[in-house]
């Protein structure tokens, strides 16, 4: 028996992790052992380590990146993978009356989970694909300069001051139109999948919402979908300097036809908002 489960999806850096520590706080399992803290989320991932580690075997075993960076792939699951999957679901519907997920490359799967947990409730994350790229180029970029910030002080004063900016133009340049890409891949697969669920079984929102309306989006989890929480104030866990400022991302982009999809899955996103 299916116990009242809740994926929360979203592309990676669409705010997933600050929602999913809202939950957390409010009282939802999001898994026994959760992603620790780093470089891009240093109040933490908030992501069963479970499923991560199962997507990771599935993308890898097809040759595909980890990270889940990837568009226009077909992913196979093996038989011995998807008995795996079912397996860990199995033992969270037994031990759990009600429990969630968050794990952004969730949606590369979502055909998979809508059949293995038919009766679950979906929170969809939607952000728009200038502020998910423009936070992908500044976490990863992040990752890549560790290497000069360990050297030292004379080769950290001319990083600074004379190679930084011109290296990390060219990182951007180098890896914004595959961001995009990706995204275009994650939000097609979620705009797919509700046109599959019923309207009853998903919500979705921009994680700014609960700025100002947490207390709107915790009564419709409560009342209508009858997750068992506790309110949390929404303010108690969002710091708004952690959020990444946005730049314009377009003139690291070549092919502005990318641009149009993402701005047109955007607003085709943006009607499935009903909440505001």
């Amino acid at each position: 028996m299916q116990a009242k489960t809740l994926m929360v999806v979203g592309m990676h850096r669409s705010g997933t992790s600050l929602i999913s520590n809202w939950l957390y706080q409010c009282g939802l399992q999001l898994g026994e052992h959760l992603l620790e803290a780093g470089n891009g989320n240093v109040e933490g991932h908030f992501e069963d380590v479970e499923f991560l580690k199962m997507h990771e075997e599935i993308l890898t075993s097809n040759d595909f990146p980890a990270t889940g960076y990837v568009y226009d792939k077909v992913i196979d699951i093996s038989v011995y993978q998807l008995e795996k999957l079912k397996s860990v679901i199995k033992i969270k519907n037994q031990r759990y009356k009600q429990w969630g997920w968050k794990e952004p490359r969730t949606c590369l799967f979502l055909n998979l989970y809508r059949e293995i947990l038919p009766n679950s409730k979906y929170l969809i994350i939607v952000r728009d694909y200038a502020a998910v790229v423009n936070s992908l180029l500044k976490r990863d970029f992040a990752f890549y300069e560790e290497k000069y910030l360990r050297r030292g002080n004379l080769q950290r004063f001319f990083w600074f001051n004379f190679r930084r900016n011109r290296v990390s133009r060219k990182f951007y340049k180098a890896h914004a139109e595959d961001y995009l890409k990706v995204y275009l891949e994650y939000n097609q697969h979620i705009l797919d999948a509700l046109k599959e669920l019923s309207p009853d079984d998903y919500l979705v929102i921009n994680y700014s919402l609960l700025e100002k309306s947490d207390q709107k989006v915790f009564s419709f989890l409560t009342d209508k979908w009858h997750f068992k929480l506790h309110y949390h104030a929404f303010k108690e866990v969002y710091k708004k300097n952690l959020m990444s400022k946005v730049y314009n991302v377009d003139d690291y982009i070549e092919d502005k036809e990318l641009i149009d999809k993402a701005t047109n899955i955007a607003e085709e996103l943006k009607k499935q908002i009903t909440m505001h």
